[in-house]
C-alpha cells in the first residue's frame, strides 16, 4: 500500500501553474458524457442559521481509473464581513481497488474555484464566437477567476464587469489590471449585454440578473453561479429562445441550475438540452451560426474534481 499523500494549498497553488487545467476539463467532460463516470447525485447541506451557509459533497470515479474522489466545498457570503474566504472544502482521492486513502488535497475550495473557472472558459472557447468581448456579471472570487482563464483561453485581454455593488466592481477591475487585463467596468446589465456577446454570470443571485430583451443576437452565456435549486441568474426566457443550451451534467441539470429553473417555468424541455462532452467529443456539433443565441449553464460535476485533484497528486510525485 503507497504511502498516505496530504497535499498543501501552497503545494496546490505552485502544481496548478503546471497543469493544463482545459485539458484536463476536456477530458472529465468528455468522459462523463461517454458514460464512463460514475457520479452519484450531489450531496447538499443548507445551513439556514444566520450567518447562512450551503455545503456540497461530490464524489464518483472513472470505470478503468486508479481513484475515485470524495469532495467538500462549502460556501458562506458574509465570510467577508469576517475578513474570511467565503469558500472552503478539501478533496480526498480513494484507491479504486481496496478504498485505502491515497491523498488528502488541502485545498480550502481553491481547486473547486479553478476548476469552475476553466470549465467556463472551456465552455465559452467552444460555443462563443471567435473574438467576441468577454462581459464579467460578478464580482467574487470566481468573478477574477473567470475574467483571468476567459483571457488565457480566448486570447483577449479587454473585457467588461459589471456588480450589484459598485465599490465591489471596481476593486475587481483594479485587481485585474494588476494583472495586466484591461477592464472597463459597464454602469448596468443592460449595457454589458449590448457590448459583449460573450456573457459570463458568476453570482449567487437569486432572481434572473440578465432578461431575454437584453440579449443580442450571435450572443453565447457561460452561467455557472446557479448551483443549486433555489440559485437563478438567467430569465428563462433566455434558455427557452436559444439556439443551443448545453449542460454539463444533464442529469444534474434537471434538479438544479438554469435549465431546472427554465423547465419549472415551460420555456424548454429535457430534450433541446446537450452535454458540454458531447460536444467536446464531436457527437454534436455545437454552434452552427455566429449569429445563433448559445447558453451554457454549468453546475459543477464530481468528475472535474476527480481529475482536477488526480493532475495535482500527479504533478507532485
Amino acid at each position: 500500500m503507497k504511502p498516505l499523500s496530504i497535499i498543501t494549498l501552497d503545494q496546490i497553488s505552485d502544481a496548478l501553474d503546471s497543469i493544463d487545467l482545459l485539458g484536463e476539463m476536456r477530458s472529465a467532460f468528455i468522459a462523463y458524457s461517454s458514460g464512463r463516470s460514475v457520479i452519484p447525485p450531489v450531496g447538499e447541506l443548507i445551513i439556514d442559521e444566520q450567518p447562512p451557509g450551503e455545503v456540497h459533497i461530490k464524489y464518483g470515479y472513472v470505470r478503468g481509473g486508479a481513484h475515485y474522489v470524495v469532495k467538500i466545498a462549502s460556501g458562506f457570503p458574509r465570510n467577508q464581513e469576517l475578513g474570511l474566504p467565503p469558500g472552503n472544502g478539501m478533496m480526498i482521492l480513494f484507491d479504486v481497488s481496496n478504498g485505502s486513502i491515497s491523498s488528502i488535497l488541502l485545498d480550502e475550495g481553491q481547486l473547486t474555484d479553478v476548476r469552475t473557472a476553466a470549465a467556463g472558459a472551456l465552455a465559452s472557447s467552444v460555443l462563443g464566437v471567435p473574438g467576441a468581448r468577454v462581459g464579467i456579471i460578478g464580482t467574487g472570487v470566481q468573478a477574477r477567476l473567470q475574467a483571468v482563464h476567459h483571457a488565457s483561453a480566448l486570447d483577449r485581454d479587454d473585457l467588461m464587469v459589471w456588480g450589484r455593488n459598485l465599490g465591489k466592481c471596481s476593486l475587481l477591475a483594479s485587481d485585474l489590471e494588476a494583472h495586466g487585463l484591461k477592464v472597463e467596468i459597464a454602469e448596468s446589465a443592460e449595457e454589458l449585454a449590448e457590448r459583449c456577446r460573450t456573457i459570463v454570470t458568476c453570482t449567487a443571485s437569486h432572481t434572473p440578473l440578465l432578461t431575454r430583451p437584453m440579449i443580442q443576437p450571435g450572443t453565447h452565456v457561460t452561467a455557472v453561479g446557479s448551483d443549486t435549486p433555489d440559485k437563478q441568474e438567467l430569465d428563462p426566457r433566455i434558455l427557452g429562445s436559444a439556439d443551443l443550451v448545453v449542460v454539463d451534467s444533464l442529469s444534474q441539470g434537471l434538479v438544479r441550475g438554469e435549465v431546472a429553473r427554465s423547465i419549472d417555468a415551460g420555456t424548454i424541455t429535457p430534450g433541446r438540452v446537450v452535454e458540454l462532452g458531447q460536444i467536446l467529443d464531436g457527437s454534436n456539433p455545437g454552434r452552427s451560426d455566429p449569429n445563433h443565441c448559445t447558453v451554457a449553464d454549468l453546475t459543477g460535476v464530481a468528475v472535474q474534481d476527480l481529475f482536477i485533484a488526480e493532475a495535482v497528486a500527479r504533478s507532485l510525485v
